[in-house]
């Protein structure tokens, strides 16, 4: 019985991520994956948040397509992403205050700027960028990470206290 309930919850939690982004994918710079993929790692562990960014960017890769440089960038990102709020939660031992929760935000702040330079950087050496064509890429990604940087700030703000309050009424720990 727990390890239907892990997998119900790792499949739910996964499915979660790929309908939040495919709703959100025609709006530039808008997107809940990094609240989502945060407040779960942060509040269900490193093991458990693992599993489901792992599966999230593999099947996603079956609805958007599989593209090699999108699933390495996937891969690495979002299992260093989960390491990374899967120990502030355990050092934080899951409890949000008003310094931890500026932390948290200041931090997927900052993922969300390293996710757009890993990117640029994958994208740059798997197409064989010139130097040149780099520095464009780079400055053309401003587009994007601006407003994700702001939506980052926003829902990480507003949405992770009530999605740790919603997790804390579950009989997961």
């Amino acid at each position: 019985m727990i390890a239907a309930k892990e997998i119900a919850l790792v499949s739910i939690f996964t499915a979660l991520l790929i309908g939040g982004q495919l709703v959100l994918s025609g709006i530039s710079g808008i997107e809940v994956v990094t609240v989502l993929l945060l407040s779960f790692s942060f509040y269900f562990g490193i093991k458990r948040g693992l599993l489901v960014a792992t599966a999230f960017s593999i099947l996603r890769c079956f609805i958007l397509g599989f593209f090699l440089n999108i699933i390495i960038l996937y891969l690495i990102y979002y299992n260093l992403f989960v390491v990374v709020f899967g120990l502030l939660g355990k050092k934080f031992k899951k409890i949000l205050n008003f310094k931890r929760h500026a932390i948290l935000i200041a931090v997927a702040v900052l993922m969300t700027v390293f996710f757009t330079l890993l990117d640029n950087t994958i994208a740059t050496f798997y197409f064989g960028y010139t130097w040149e064509a780099a520095k464009r890429y780079y400055l053309l990604s401003l587009t994007a990470v601006v407003p994700q940087v702001i939506c980052t700030f926003v829902t990480v703000l507003f949405l992770l206290p009530i999605l740790i309050k919603l997790y804390t009424l579950t009989k997961f720990k």
